[in-house]
């Protein structure tokens, strides 16, 4: 049986990595078995199991080898069997040339599944192109919801869903969007949140990291290059990510969050930022950067790997960030977090559902009082049903028998 998976972008990479060791695993097992059984076809356990060949298709739409190449080797992914090499683009222009070019991969390989994560362009795409030439799909995060529909995620996620013949779901708020939707319950499958897998597989390595040297290796101002945390700020740092066109791309909304920043976070502690390219270009562009630049307690880093992203998350005191995949880590971390979001699709990590995120919106008003907020909440990690770093493994069974 061969199983070809889609990568576009950063946040699928933590998605695949365990969904490829469990590939492996499955197939080894089920070779010992073979041979041990000494069955009639090569491949094949007395059971009719099958050994699972795996392609990799990474689209490109993540072009910069700052954002792209360094998770493929942080995290033990093999290179991509294929690499489209979409670039960026208009989300029309991402899409299409997608279909395009996986269209021609799709004929080629003739998978038994073409396997898709997340909510990329590269999700939507393939799952239209496979759907087209009548391959089966399955779709690993089915069911999140932000209900936002300016969010290209969001239509991402409802097409592929729509499409897809198994929905691979993390938690019941899941199902049960999937259920509103007429969905028929057997193409349901409640396996947990892969994210964690990696979190778990790459836990140890993370803790061993120097939160220091992560400040030095990736410091954009120079006075940061030899930089050491003060021992009163050690687990009392604030951890920023930001790049939401709703967040950076409006001057009415950034210059409020930045002197907010600036003021009463950098105020109590340092705030370490990798900043994503888009918003370092909106902050020069609007004349905020130098403001940025000069505040001691702001510290500016490069896009760092996977690793250290976990390092400083397991550091913080705090996480303010407009990203999805952090709002599930910091729930099972225990970090207080503040989503500068009108709605999540993650809706399992907010504090009245038993984790540690608060939705605050991009009004720095209301995003000064979340921050009081989540001060005074402390850590507290929460594990919601299956996130316990064996969701690959159950994808592969439902996917090997």
């Amino acid at each position: 049986m061969k199983i070809l998976s889609v990568v576009g972008a950063r946040p699928n990479f933590m998605k695949i990595a365990p969904l490829i060791r469990a590939v492996g695993a499955w197939s080894a097992e089920r070779r010992a078995k073979s041979k041990e059984q000494r069955a009639k076809s090569i491949g094949q356990d007395g059971k009719g199991r099958q050994a699972l060949a795996h392609v990799l298709v990474h689209t490109g739409q993540h072009y910069d080898a700052c954002m792209s190449d360094s998770f493929f080797t942080d995290l033990a992914i093999p290179a991509p069997d294929y690499h489209l090499e979409v670039g960026s683009g208009s989300h029309a222009y991402q899409v299409g040339m997608t279909m395009i070019k996986f269209e021609e991969v799709l004929l080629k390989e003739r998978p038994d599944w073409v396997v898709l994560v997340g909510d990329v362009n590269a999700t939507c795409a393939c799952s239209i192109t496979a759907k087209k030439h009548c391959f089966r799909v399955a779709h690993i995060e089915a069911g999140l919801r932000s209900h936002d529909w300016t969010m290209p995620e969001e239509i991402n996620r409802v097409v592929t869903d729509r499409l897809a013949d198994l929905l691979f779901t993390t938690d019941e708020l899941a199902n049960e969007n999937l259920r509103q939707e007429g969905v028929n319950p057997e193409r349901i499958k409640l396996v947990g949140n892969i994210m964690i897998d990696t979190l778990e597989a790459q836990r140890a390595k993370a803790e061993g990291m120097d939160l220091d040297e992560i400040i030095r290796t990736n410091a954009l101002k120079q006075d940061h290059s030899s930089f050491r945390l003060p021992p009163s700020a050690l687990n009392s740092i604030a951890v920023l990510t930001m790049h939401r066109p709703s967040n950076v791309d409006s001057r009415a909304i950034l210059e409020p969050l930045v002197d907010l920043l600036l003021t009463d976070v950098c105020g109590k502690m340092p705030v370490i930022w990798p900043i994503h390219p888009r918003a370092e270009r909106q902050l020069k562009a609007f004349g905020l950067w130098q403001r940025v630049c000069e505040n001691e307690n702001m510290i500016l880093l490069r896009p760092v790997g996977y690793h250290e992203m976990l390092t400083l998350n397991m550091e913080a005191r705090l996480v303010l960030t407009d990203s999805g995949g952090l709002q599930e880590e910091c729930t099972v971390l225990g970090t207080p977090c503040v989503t500068l979001r009108n709605n999540t699709e993650r809706p399992v990590t907010l504090v009245e559902n038993g984790g540690t995120n608060v939705l605050a919106g991009n009004d720095a008003t209301v995003v000064r009082g979340a921050i009081l907020e989540a001060l005074d909440a402390g850590r507290a990690p929460s594990r919601p049903p299956l996130w316990d770093g064996h969701t690959a493994e159950r994808i592969v069974q439902v996917l090997g028998c």
